[in-house]
């Protein structure tokens, strides 16, 4: 099943969700661009903090929905979350052991869209997904409960050294971000706070399930 995050954050939700606890060997790629796209770009809750969408001119106030964590939460689903510009071995791992595993997989791909309004245009994709790596915007992963039953720590930590101090940087090389900052400068800096944050969270609750936050922590707020 491959789907956008429109279908798989939100209008289709319960369904995913109801796969996922079935237990059934169904394979899902999500086609994450953060917005509802098919309708014009609203939106939704795979939209981050700050972001500007339809209705949300202002930008956007609440986190990012966290859907690989939620799924990780059953503990029989396999889940990764890749980004092909960024690390094309760690796209074909995460695809093998999808179509590998004996039950319910889901992949959550970053996908970069014309509405984030590149500068440079849809020309700089790879680029830009490269950099979302890079910055700890987006996080690379794999949570394979395979592992488990061996002994082994099921979670993998794909990428160990974002550097936040530039998640920014790669943020105002985009429309979405950029027009909120040039509307209302102070809201967009608490905004952007407030994403890279939200980023440094969820990085590090990956790291905890990996087994090495202690390690990771140490060495990213060391440099």
């Amino acid at each position: 099943m491959i789907g956008g995050d429109g279908w798989a954050y939100d209008i289709g939700f319960g369904g995913i969700d109801h796969v996922l606890a079935s237990g059934e060997d169904v394979n899902m790629l999500v086609m994450d661009n953060e917005v509802y796209s098919n309708t014009g770009g609203q939106t939704s809750k795979a939209t981050p903090t700050s972001a500007i969408a339809k209705f949300a001119a202002s930008g956007k106030y609440v986190s990012k929905k966290d859907l690989g964590m939620m799924a990780m939460s059953y503990g029989n689903v396999y889940v990764a979350q890749i980004a092909l510009g960024a690390n094309q071995a760690q796209t074909i791992k995460a695809i093998e052991e999808a179509e590998k595993f004996p039950g319910p997989s889901l992949i959550i791909a970053y996908t970069p869209c014309i509405v984030h309004g590149l500068i440079g245009g849809m020309g700089n994709a790879l680029k830009e997904t490269k950099e979302a790596v890079e910055s700890g915007y987006w996080s690379l992963y794999r949570f394979n409960p395979s592992l488990a039953e061996k002994g082994k720590n099921p979670m993998s930590l794909d990428y160990k050294k974002p550097a936040f101090a530039d998640m920014k940087d790669f943020m105002l090389t985009q429309t979405r971000f950029t027009s909120l900052f040039k509307a209302n400068p102070t809201v967009a800096d608490h905004l952007f706070d407030k994403t890279v944050n939200d980023a440094k969270i969820r990085f590090y609750n990956y790291a905890r399930l990996s087994g090495q936050e202690e390690k990771i922590r140490a060495k990213l707020e060391k440099e």
